[in-house]
């Protein structure tokens, strides 16, 4: 669903900058505490455990990332760290989207009779509320949420599950995901055809795993 189908990534550094900005209180230069809070972000997610934990409470996360990016600047106030994650958070919910052509892309599918479910990984709530909030339920036989399963994405029982839902064999089968490894890797493993989203349209050189095809945007699936 995120990256593939709503877009979360853009102006994301605008929002971590304009939330430093906003709750600046004078103690920490805006820019600076941004970059710092860019070098725990990677430091955080980088890590195959923390990012497990932290995409199924992003709320914490987020504060995890500002309160050790102020213990890196010399900053004690652990509360205006966690305003800034708070800020930060409510920025980039306000400011998800659906790709353009993505929601056309899913009601021709639907309209086409293609069964259809979708794997998304991070918390039951958060993903839920964007699931209403741009009525994807409405173009899905399944939908599989990490937070609510138990397990998400490589996990390939999430996949066998959602392939038992529709009722469809690996074979028959195409997987679309923004994520090379939790996405292409398990789907190709599986059986699956596999079709990797990606806004550059190019596999890095240095990839392990291939996809059978590589499309910008799910629009172009049409």
């Amino acid at each position: 669903m995120d990256g593939t189908i709503l877009d979360w990534q853009t102006g994301m550094e605008e929002s971590w900058l304009a939330a430093c900005e906003a709750q600046c209180d004078g103690s920490f230069a805006p820019s600076a505490l941004h970059e710092a809070i860019r070098a725990r972000r990677t430091w955080f997610w980088d890590d195959a455990e923390q990012a497990r934990t932290g995409r199924l409470d992003l709320d914490a996360a987020n504060r995890e990332i500002v309160r050790r990016a102020f213990a890196d600047a010399g900053l004690r106030h652990l509360d205006l760290a966690d305003r800034i994650a708070d800020d930060y958070r409510a920025r980039r919910t306000a400011a998800i989207a659906p790709y353009p052509g993505a929601i056309e892309a899913l009601a021709a599918f639907r309209s086409r009779g293609v069964p259809m479910a979708l794997i998304t990984n991070g918390g039951a709530e958060s993903q839920r509320r964007s699931i209403e909030r741009f009525g994807l339920a409405r173009y899905f036989d399944c939908i599989v949420i990490e937070g609510e399963f138990g397990c998400g994405k490589p996990d390939e029982r999430v996949f066998r599950h959602a392939l038992a839902a529709v009722d469809c064999a690996p074979a028959a089968t195409w997987m679309v995901g923004d994520n090379l490894e939790a996405d292409i890797a398990p789907a190709v493993a599986l059986g699956m055809h596999a079709v990797w989203v990606d806004g550059g349209g190019a596999l890095p050189a240095a990839a392990a795993m291939r996809p059978h095809r590589i499309v910008r945007s799910i629009a172009e699936l049409l």
